[in-house]
């Protein structure tokens, strides 16, 4: 076993424990490949332990992802362990939001690869998956509406039909996206 792999197994839920991974993973870039096959990789049982690894390297370096967005598009939709699709979904509305918001356009997909993480979030919206990686999946989808316009009026009608059948911390969310939503009109 490498001593990446060592130090993804030995991650716990721990913040501090996490962060010593992801400070790890940031100080030896030479091992971001292998990194992000980890945290893809379905049969590794600790790819969801790297994928909060990855949470904590977006909210630090961000850029670092902008070579693995091919790899982050294509293989978003085969995780099915929640908790590697919690901080995942947070990981590519950072992406998002630094591709649309960012004046240096540090982040940037192509069309194609919108088109995935549209049908990336819808999907985590309509399926059967925690409520945090649903609320990342809503934001997500209100920036890409902006520029797809399709989005927010299907966005609209899940949210409304849903709404009731959620937690209060998904209804809060939904509000404030409806709210959006309407204001842009």
């Amino acid at each position: 076993m490498s001593e990446l792999a060592t130090i993804i197994a030995q991650t716990t839920g721990y913040k501090n424990s996490r962060q010593a991974a992801a400070n790890y993973v940031m100080k030896h870039t030479e091992l971001m490949d292998d990194f992000m096959q980890i945290c893809f990789e379905n049969t590794n049982p600790d790819h969801y332990k790297a994928c909060w690894v990855m949470e904590l390297i977006a909210l630090e370096k961000l850029d670092s992802f902008q070579n693995y967005l091919p790899l982050i598009c294509s293989k978003s939709k085969t995780l099915s362990n929640e908790s590697a699709i919690r901080p995942l979904s947070k990981v590519i509305f950072l992406l998002i939001e630094a591709h649309y918001k960012t004046p240096k356009n540090e982040i940037h997909f192509t069309e194609t690869q919108r088109q995935k993480l549209i049908e990336i979030n819808f999907d985590w919206l309509i399926t059967d998956t925690k409520v945090a990686s649903k609320v990342y999946a809503m934001r997500s989808l209100l920036l890409l509406g902006k520029e797809y316009h399709w989005i927010h009026p299907e966005l609209q009608t899940i949210l409304a039909k849903d709404f009731s059948t959620h937690t209060a911390a998904y209804k809060s969310v939904s509000k404030h996206i409806l709210k959006k939503i309407n204001h842009q009109k």
